[in-house]
């Protein structure tokens, strides 16, 4: 019977994909709830969020779940991760005082106490107020060495699109006459106190069809920026172009960088006012470390006798490179569990990051006498590392954090050829986790393919399918999802007796580029089937069955829980799309859409359209079908996917009949929120409406 029901559902599922074949026949009529901030479509999105706030909110448990999430977001115990700039870490906080955020510092000496003596040196909400701005903070560019002088990027609402303005660190205060840059996409980069490369909205035609900068410029301090001397022009259907200098002693060197694609990408040094190009491979990420070229492979590199695999990281002399030379060697060779999860630069060595079935491990490499010397770092064995080095260019210090799904994160303090470490913050655990425990599993997906899974659950539930889950996953653009600490969901959802599970799927880079290039463009179907298997095993082990059993993600997660949504709805009873991505046929028309062909595919090529339409959510939902409840969220000032993703969807399931929830905060960029209040609404109503549909 359980072998005729599948088939009936996976019949259904290719008949949608047939009626999906040719949506561009019929018009589309919701384009209107494109234009961002066109009257309609918010009085829309008024009604929407009056709605989901009326029946989510009225619940028993929002009122002390918002409260408690506000508690925890803004608690003062919160790790203040730092950034060094010349003597000083910098932090940028936010709390119930400071809403917007202060930007402060303090000696690293200072910083490993206990309370540490913070300067204020901006207080975003003081300049908001100052300026009538809705300023976002956006972040800050210091130059090396002494990081005096800052360029600082401001957001309006929390966008990807930000003003750079030069911030003096002694004075405290902008640099009146300084380097500034209008609102857009880009920015600026130094090369000297006095000079530095820009990449923004020149005008009319500087810009890709992404919605990226494509023109790089030289800008002297004192000249209009319309002086700023050409560098480097990319062409209008390339991704992006920029400029950076590298200021390590002796090694000074500028570069820029064409962003062909997604993957792909050109880059030249500057020497004597001319662009020569390095011949890396096109797909290859490359930096300098010193005098070494690094290069980090993402398809095979076949060099004379030898073909270095995809994944691989490798160095060489760059300026023997330059000049002709091939010999490499090899710093990290993936296997079929173990993949490159990143990589910090200290003063004189390289601290590799690798992933081995999901979980990280440190290895630290120096270059000495002309060779490569390795040694294992002692780090926990457990859950997710994070490296960052303290000072790549003056320092052999690095910053260690550690975590995983039940420990709090700890900031560690170590340093190269040392095993010994300073420990410096430890996050307080937010909810009690000694009732829990963490597993993990393999599905099998259609293909065969052996998919990893995490599940975080109560020590003492009873596998009888009736444990309210959710299932997480992302699975696209390489992205590793790993064991981490998230007080919120600790809170507002094991605590509550919730199941909370953390997929591995193809698409994301947890194996390295093949796990993720094994669900690129046609074989997208692959990142789907993975997550129904994991759905399927929690059901078959009995951990949850459908009636309890939810989904969520968020921007390309989103995609992935409405197309899985559309092809398996008896799989599930509560779905969470959060800045999704759902209309496949116009995504690449939409802001930074055009720039993941590479990714999806094109869908205005009838070849490639025609896998896209199979499972793109917006043109698979069909009023003759049930579907589980829905919740979309998004951000009215998202200016990387398109509001009008969600916004559509939800119109298209309501005239359908089909009963869904829509939230859009009118701030915060992709992130979905500004601020941590809005973070606190934003997750408050997302567990309410889970608890209320699983549990």
């Amino acid at each position: 019977m359980k072998k005729v029901a599948t088939g009936i559902l996976l019949g259904l599922a290719a008949l949608a994909g047939a009626r999906a074949q040719h949506p561009s026949a019929a018009a589309d009529q919701y384009l209107w709830l494109e234009e961002v901030d066109g009257a309609g479509a918010l009085a829309w999105v008024g009604q929407r969020n009056a709605a989901a706030r009326k029946e989510l909110e009225a619940g028993a448990r929002f009122p002390a779940l918002h409260a408690r999430l506000r508690t925890i977001l803004n608690a003062r115990e919160r790790i203040p991760f730092v950034t060094m700039h010349g003597e000083y870490a910098y932090n940028f906080w936010r709390d119930a005082t400071h809403v917007r955020g202060i930007w402060r510092r303090t000696t690293l000496a200072s910083f490993q106490q206990p309370e540490p003596a913070w300067e204020t040196v901006i207080d975003v909400d003081l300049l908001a107020r100052d300026e009538k701005e809705n300023w976002v903070w956006a972040g800050a560019s210091c130059l090396k060495p002494s990081g005096e002088r800052c360029l600082v990027a401001l957001s309006r609402g929390g966008g990807d699109a930000h003003v750079v303005r030069e911030y003096d660190l002694k004075a405290r205060s902008f640099v009146r006459d300084g380097f500034v840059l209008p609102e857009a996409k880009g920015g600026a980069s130094w090369i000297d106190r006095d000079t530095v490369f820009v990449n923004t909205d020149f005008g009319p035609g500087s810009m890709t069809t992404s919605g990226y900068p494509r023109i790089v410029k030289e800008w002297k301090r004192g000249a209009p920026l319309l002086d700023a001397r050409l560098v480097y022009e990319a062409n209008t259907g390339d991704l992006a172009a920029s400029g950076w200098k590298d200021f390590t002693p002796g090694h000074e060197n500028e570069f820029v960088e064409r962003q062909v694609t997604f993957y792909t990408s050109e880059m030249f040094v500057r020497e004597g006012g001319q662009l020569v190009r390095v011949p890396k491979p096109d797909d290859a990420n490359a930096y300098t470390v010193r005098d070494q070229l690094v290069l980090e492979l993402r398809s095979d590199w076949t060099v004379g006798a030898t073909t270095y695999p995809q994944g691989a990281l490798l160095a060489t002399g760059f300026r023997d490179f330059m000049k002709g030379g091939r010999e490499f060697e090899v710093l990290f060779a993936p296997s079929p569990t173990r993949s490159l999860d990143g990589v910090a630069v200290t003063r004189s060595a390289l601290l590799v990051n690798e992933l081995d079935k999901v979980r990280n491990r440190l290895v630290e490499l120096r270059h000495v006498d002309g060779k490569w010397q390795r040694r294992a770092v002692d780090a926990p064995a457990f859950g997710a590392l994070g490296v960052t080095a303290v000072d790549s260019i003056a320092s052999d210090q690095y910053f260690l954090s550690v975590t995983d799904f039940l420990t709090p994160t700890t900031l560690y303090l170590g340093q190269v050829g040392d095993d010994r470490r300073a420990l410096l913050k430890s996050m307080p655990a937010f909810f009690d986790a000694a009732p829990y425990t963490v597993r993990q599993f393999e599905a099998k997906s259609k293909d065969g393919a052996k998919v990893p899974y995490f599940v975080v659950m109560r020590k003492d539930a009873k596998m009888n399918g009736k444990n309210p889950t959710v299932l997480y996953g992302y699975g696209g653009f390489e992205v590793s999802l790993k064991p981490s600490y998230s007080s919120v969901a600790g809170e507002a959802w094991l605590a509550q007796g919730g199941v909370y599970v953390l997929a591995n799927i193809r698409g994301g880079g947890e194996f390295g580029p093949r796990w993720h290039q094994a669900a690129l463009k046609d074989q997208r179907q692959r990142a789907f089937d993975d997550f129904i298997s994991v759905a399927q095993d929690l059901v078959r082990r009995k951990v949850t069955s459908p009636r309890h059993l939810g989904i969520m993600g968020g921007s390309n997660g989103g995609l992935l829980v409405g197309a899985v949504m559309t092809q398996r709805p008896d799989l599930f009873n509560a779905v969470v799309s959060q800045v999704p991505l759902l209309d496949m046929q116009r995504y690449h028309k939409l802001l930074a859409g055009a720039s993941w062909m590479d990714e999806y595919g094109d869908p205005d090529d009838p070849a490639q359209w025609s896998y896209i339409a199979r499972y793109s959510p917006y043109h698979n939902v069909f009023a003759d079908k049930r579907y589980p409840r829905v919740l979309f969220t998004t951000s009215t000032r998202d200016d990387r996917v398109h509001p009008g993703h969600a916004r559509k969807m939800v119109a298209k399931m309501q005239e359908q009949g089909h009963d869904v929830l829509y939230w859009e905060n009118t701030e915060g960029g992709h992130a979905g929120a500004a601020n941590n209040d809005q973070q606190a609404q934003m997750w408050a109503l997302t567990y309410s409406f889970l608890l209320k549909q699983l549990k």
